[in-house]
């Protein structure tokens, strides 16, 4: 599969989603749209993925398998440091519940289903999202 040019404009929009989603959760009254980075990384993702499964389509080298074969080499490694990762540190500091709703998390994560998991709970809003340090791998489930 091949690759796209490198586009300096999509990393202009990357860097206003990041800001505008920073801003929002450090700073919500200052700017109480940044939510909507998220949908630009989304339309970002979209938009580059189609761009290389219509290329490799029209040289009749897509596969599937292939694709979400890289996705997951891709993924996995760094995903695999922060499960882990967050499993040590809460065996250290957590009670013997909380750790096992993290178990629950850890598990949902590795198979990018944490947003069902996190619906089937209170939501992504809850009052106690703090508790959850995986809450944010519910984007890896879309």
């Amino acid at each position: 599969m091949e690759h796209l040019k490198y586009r300096p404009d999509i990393d202009g929009l990357r860097a206003i989603a990041v800001l505008s989603v920073v801003i929002f959760h450090y700073f919500p009254s200052l700017l109480p749209g940044g939510f909507v980075g998220v949908d630009i990384f989304f339309v970002i993702s979209g938009y580059l993925i189609t761009s290389i499964i219509l290329k490799s389509a029209s040289n009749k080298s897509f596969s599937y398998l292939d694709f979400y074969k890289r996705r997951v080499l891709r993924i996995f490694p760094a995903l695999s440091i922060v499960l882990v990762s967050c499993l040590i540190v809460g065996w250290v500091y957590l009670f013997q519940d909380d750790y096992k709703l993290l178990g629950k998390h850890v598990f949902s994560g590795s198979f990018f289903i944490s947003n069902f998991t996190l619906w089937s709970e209170s939501g992504y809003f809850d009052s106690k999202s703090y508790l959850k340090p995986l809450l944010h791998l519910w984007s890896l489930g879309i």
